[in-house]
């Protein structure tokens, strides 16, 4: 039996931008998969968050079982039968419990990186070195689809496994004296390789300036699709981009939350701009997978030289189908809605009726309801509604940037 109770934290990576090249780190390729605990020799499976998935991965359970007592930190990867590689979006079809499908053209592996015990011994005090080297010895002849994950100290080799070995985004680096300690307290660190690519602004999210992000777009088929939602940006590029914002309408709308990198979130709300302003962005997948940017895209710089007509259509992962035109979350290229447009000022979910906005409703992101007082004298329209319009080329989409417009409304 363990030493402690189960399901157990698990040890978190810090993201870094830079491999570290100093004495004393052991790098390990970074799988594209779901993090996992599982109790060998008792087949029991746990997601990084302690959801109980043994029933949903009762394949995974039943190759566990028979090893040895033990604990095991590791990565389930779904492998294509075909020989192709992995994809990351075959293991939701285990969710919810329904486990291993006849004639499914995947099996999932466990790429294991990780041994916290064995037996009723703790092995986490233990330094890394020791735990791998008992790692190897606990899984050598092992089932075939729990095998550990390759090691090196070596940064030009652990380089070539991104990109050369299927299923690899990056490094997952761990000094070789360091011991297993629950959240970011472990010390390791993960570097992801990234791209650069081009995607259209067709929204502005966030309620502080510390939280405003762009939503991005890219074409297909005469459309533009929502593809993701950036990070936080910097306050040099938010007013950079601030003044090129132009609303595309007075009415929030929302997203999916699996368009803006959460799944299972809440819907992200968001005010739509006229799709005209292209950005280069940094992402850490070439395609898209669902249609959207798994991981939230960083906004490298402003794309002045490029018009939304020579960005290019859509680059879907292999074996996943996007979205039909005209469904949620799509809008025409000129800033009409599509399919999924909102009305109100506040978000409507699908399947309900439209809002009516009570007088007086504010539709600038950055806060819900204007005083009548601050209206810019003789305009019908709802309060900041020429704001978020852009009248008379004055306004901007993005709350907190400097514009004429807020100087006519000083609270906003």
């Amino acid at each position: 039996m363990p030493p402690f109770d189960l399901p157990v934290p698990l040890a978190l990576a810090r993201a870094v931008d830079t491999v570290p090249t100093a004495p004393g780190w052991m790098l390990e390729p970074k799988w594209d998969g779901w993090r996992c605990a599982i109790h060998a020799g008792a087949g029991r499976v746990w997601s990084r968050h302690g959801t109980d998935l043994s029933r949903g991965f009762s394949d995974v359970g039943a190759a566990a079982a028979a090893l040895p007592d033990a604990v095991l930190d590791g990565e389930l990867v779904a492998v294509l039968a075909d020989g192709s590689g992995v994809a990351f979006d075959r293991l939701q079809s285990r969710a919810g419990g329904r486990g291993p499908r006849r004639g499914a053209d995947f099996t999932v592996h466990v790429a294991v990186f990780d041994v916290l015990a064995i037996g009723d011994t703790d092995w986490r005090p233990h330094p890394y070195a020791e735990r791998r080297a008992e790692l190897v010895h606990l899984l050598d002849g092992g089932p075939a689809t729990l095998r550990p994950v390759p090691a090196t100290a070596d940064v030009p080799e652990a380089l070539e496994w991104v990109g050369a070995l299927a299923g690899v985004e990056g490094l997952v680096c761990k000094r070789a004296d360091g011991r297993y300690a629950e959240g970011l307290r472990s010390g390791w660190l993960k570097w992801r390789q990234r791209h650069t690519t081009e995607a259209v602004v067709i929204g502005v999210t966030g309620t502080t300036p510390a939280t405003q992000a762009l939503v991005l777009g890219r074409p297909r088929s005469g459309r533009m699709r929502a593809v993701g939602v950036t990070l936080p940006l910097g306050d040099r590029l938010r007013q950079a981009v601030a003044p090129l914002l132009r609303a595309a309408s007075d009415e929030m709308r929302e997203l999916p939350g699996t368009v803006g990198g959460l799944p299972g979130a809440d819907p992200v709300p968001y005010l739509p701009v006229v799709p005209e302003v292209v950005v280069e962005i940094e992402v850490d997948q070439e395609r898209l997978e669902f249609g959207r940017y798994r991981h939230r895209p960083r906004v490298r710089r402003i794309r002045g030289d490029l018009t939304p007509e020579l960005v290019d259509e859509m680059p879907l992962r292999r074996g996943l189908a996007p979205s039909r035109p005209g469904g949620r979350g799509a809008i025409r290229l000129g800033g009409r809605a599509g399919a999924g447009s909102r009305t109100g000022g506040r978000p409507a979910r699908a399947g309900t009726a439209p809002v009516r906005r009570r007088e007086g409703a504010c539709t600038h992101p950055r806060q819900r309801y204007c005083p009548p007082r601050v209206r810019t004298s003789g305009c019908s329209a709802p309060p900041h509604a020429r704001q978020a319009a852009g009248a008379a080329g004055s306004g901007s989409a993005l709350p907190g940037a400097e514009s004429r417009a807020a100087a006519r409304h000083p609270e906003s």
